[in-house]
């Protein structure tokens, strides 16, 4: 074989390998995004969540962004047992997929000043 000749072929074959990658990366991303399902971005600052109804359908797969602008609150949804910490400058995702239909409060849980009682909003699950 001569040396054209296996230069063709190994660029030939880098290229499908190249595609081959690239593809498999598309597949996981799609896999990533469903696993997700629709995402919500939720605002976090003292006293207030943005926004504070959200409302989803039963069985649906959702992914809330929460964005913490000011301080290490809280974010606790009692009746589903879910809970997290909402970091300053992160983003830090709740993944959810109620089963039941109804109105669900959530509300902040690390005390973050005067104030800090009203702070909440409901999950609105449709059936």
């Amino acid at each position: 074989m001569s040396a054209v000749s296996r230069r063709q072929i190994l660029l030939q074959l880098g290229g499908a390998i190249a595609v081959v990658g690239a593809s498999a990366m598309l597949a996981r991303n799609t896999a990533a995004e469903e696993a997700e399902g629709r995402v919500v971005e939720v605002d976090v600052r003292r006293f207030k969540f943005t926004p504070s109804q959200i409302t989803v359908k039963r069985g649906e797969v959702v992914t809330l962004a929460f964005r913490s602008i000011d301080f290490v609150h809280g974010f606790n949804l009692p009746d589903m047992g879910v809970r997290a910490d909402l970091m300053p400058g992160r983003v830090t995702k709740v993944r959810l997929q109620p089963t039941q239909a109804g109105n669900f409060a959530f509300l902040c849980d690390n005390f973050c000043g005067d104030g800090h009682e009203t702070m909440g909003g409901n999950l609105i699950v449709e059936g």
